[in-house]
């Protein structure tokens, strides 16, 4: 069953029926274990307060993909609605990397 993931401290998604909302990395790797799967499709913001970033999540979301405890098996429809140009360059560019290197292209 597919999910969809809209990770971010402040903002609420337009469509709220069809996103969990997790307002932390911690909330988000919850829901993960809980649905033993990852998102099918993720809206990112990047600073999530504090010292927490969406960063953090996608890092978990990495290792445990190539440790084998969670695998993506279609690659991850994703924005990011990040007012932080460089974190939100620093999301594209590591979710294209993982996606890239797990299906090629």
């Amino acid at each position: 069953m597919s999910w969809n993931l809209f990770l971010d401290d402040e903002r609420h998604p337009v469509d709220p029926d069809r996103w969990v909302v997790c307002r932390s990395s911690d909330e988000a790797i919850t829901q993960c274990l809980i649905r033993d799967e990852f998102p099918a499709e993720i809206a990112f913001d990047h600073d999530l307060g504090g010292a927490d970033t969406s960063m953090y999540f996608i890092h978990w979301m990495i290792a445990m993909h190539y440790d084998g405890d969670m695998h993506m098996t279609t690659p991850i429809v994703y924005t990011v609605h990040s007012q932080n140009p460089i974190g939100a360059r620093n999301i594209q560019g590591i979710m294209e990397g993982w996606i890239q290197d797990v299906f090629g292209g």
